[in-house]
C-alpha cells in the first residue's frame, strides 16, 4: 500500500507525528492495551512512543505493511493506531491490527478505522485479510465482526502473555469479494441485553458470575452429572466467564446467567448450544444454585430461551436430554413444553467408569406453553 492519509466515518488515517508522542505513550500505558498488546514495552514512556514514530511504523512500511494512526476528523487528535502486518505477496494478504486509545472508546472508532483500511486494502489488490485476537477480548472481536471478518478457527497456544504462559489465538478473516457490511452472525445479541418474564432475566454470562458458577458446578449432585463427573477447577470456571461470550460471537453457544429480577442475585445458569445449524436444531441445558430450586425458575429459564431461539435464531427444534432417573429435570423440560421422545442407550460416563441412559425430549415453535403470569 501506498503510505496517504485515508478518510473514514469520523475518522481519519494519517501518518504519526512527533505532536503524536504524549497521547501515544498516555494510550499505550492504559491497562487494558497493556494487557492485550504484551508485546508492548511495560511501563510504556515517551521514549517508546518516539521511538515507534520514527523507527517502528517506518520500518512497518518499508516491510511492505502499513502503519497508520487513527485520528479524530474534525481536531486530527490521536486516537488509536492500525496497521497491516505479516503481509505475503505472493498469497495477497496481511494481518490487520489495532489499538484504541481510552479517551476515543465507545465510540465505533476501531470498526470504522477497521473497515476503512480494510477497503483500501482490497482496492491496493490484497485478497484476504486476517485478524487474530485471543478468547477473552470481547470487544475486539465485536469490531472484527462489525468490519465483515467472519470466525475461522483457532491457533492453538499461539499467543504469549507478559507471565510467559500461552493461549490459543482466535482467527477472523474477510476476503476481499465478501459482501460489504457486517459479518452475518447465527446467534444474535439478546434485545436489550436481556431476556425477562419479570420474574427471572436471563444475561450474558460474564465474569461477575464466575463465583456463583463455581458454587453451582462444585454441588455433590451436580458434579455426579458433568461429563466427566469431575468437580472443576476455579481457573477454569473463571476463564469460562471471561470467554464465555467469544463462543456466542463465534455461534457455537449463548451461556447465560440466570438471575433473579428482583434481588439480583445470580440463581443459575443456561445455554443454548447451536449443534446443527444446517438443521436449525439447537440443545438447551440448565442448572440452578440449590437456593433457588423449586421456584419455577428453571422452567421460565428454559421457556425465555427457547421463545428466542424460535424467533430470533429462527430455529426449527431444540432438544434437550436428562440422566434417567432425573425427575426434577424431565418436569422443567415438561413444563416448559417439551415433549419426551425416547431414550438414549449409555449417553453418559459415570465416575464408577459405566455409563448411564439419558431421557431425550424435544421441542418444535409450537408446542411452547402460554407465558407464565408474572409478578
Amino acid at each position: 500500500m501506498t503510505p496517504e492519509t485515508i478518510d473514514g466515518p469520523g475518522i481519519r488515517l494519517r501518518l504519526s507525528r512527533l505532536e503524536d508522542i504524549s497521547d501515544t505513550a498516555a494510550a499505550c500505558a492504559d491497562p487494558l492495551i497493556q494487557h492485550f498488546l504484551p508485546a508492548l514495552p511495560s511501563p510504556y514512556t515517551e521514549a517508546d512512543a518516539r521511538w515507534w514514530i520514527t523507527e517502528g511504523a517506518p520500518a512497518a512500511w518499508a516491510g511492505g505493511g502499513a502503519a497508520y494512526t487513527i485520528a479524530d476528523r474534525v481536531t486530527d487528535r490521536l486516537l488509536g493506531t492500525i496497521g497491516l502486518n505479516d503481509p505475503v505477496p505472493s498469497r495477497q494478504e496481511a494481518a490487520i491490527g489495532y489499538w484504541v486509545a481510552p479517551w476515543a472508546r465507545g465510540r465505533g472508532v476501531a470498526t470504522a478505522a477497521t473497515q476503512t483500511l480494510a477497503d483500501r486494502a482490497f482496492a491496493s489488490g490484497t485478497r484476504r485479510l486476517e485478524l487474530l485476537t485471543v478468547a477473552e477480548n470481547i470487544a475486539s472481536q465485536r469490531v472484527a465482526l462489525a468490519a465483515g471478518f467472519r470466525p475461522e478457527g483457532v491457533r492453538r497456544l499461539a499467543s504469549r502473555g507478559r507471565d510467559g504462559e500461552r493461549a490459543d489465538l482466535l482467527t477472523w478473516a474477510r476476503l476481499a469479494d465478501d459482501p460489504p457490511g457486517p459479518a452475518p452472525r447465527l446467534l444474535p445479541d439478546l434485545p436489550d441485553g436481556r431476556l425477562t418474564d419479570g420474574v427471572v432475566e436471563l444475561r450474558p454470562r460474564d465474569p461477575q458470575h464466575a463465583e456463583a458458577m463455581y458454587n453451582l458446578h462444585t454441588q455433590p449432585e451436580v458434579v455426579a452429572i458433568l461429563v466427566p463427573p469431575e468437580p472443576p477447577r476455579r481457573a477454569d470456571i473463571e476463564r469460562n466467564c471471561r470467554e464465555g461470550q467469544s463462543r456466542w460471537l463465534r455461534d457455537q453457544v449463548a451461556n447465560l446467567a440466570i438471575i433473579d429480577a428482583s434481588s439480583r442475585a445470580t440463581a443459575g445458569v443456561c445455554q443454548l448450544v447451536y449443534d446443527n445449524p444446517q438443521f436449525r436444531q439447537a440443545m438447551v441445558g440448565y442448572g440452578l444454585l440449590p437456593a433457588w430450586r423449586a421456584r419455577g425458575y428453571a422452567t421460565r429459564a428454559v421457556r425465555l430461551l427457547a421463545e428466542w431461539g424460535f424467533t430470533e435464531v429462527k430455529l426449527d427444534r431444540i432438544w434437550a436430554d436428562t440422566h434417567a432417573g432425573n425427575v426434577a429435570s424431565e418436569r422443567v423440560l415438561e413444563r416448559a413444553g417439551f415433549r419426551r421422545e425416547g431414550r438414549v442407550r449409555g449417553r453418559f460416563p459415570t465416575s464408577d467408569g459405566l455409563r448411564t441412559d439419558s431421557t431425550l425430549f424435544g421441542l418444535l415453535p409450537g408446542d411452547l406453553p402460554e407465558a407464565p403470569g408474572t409478578r
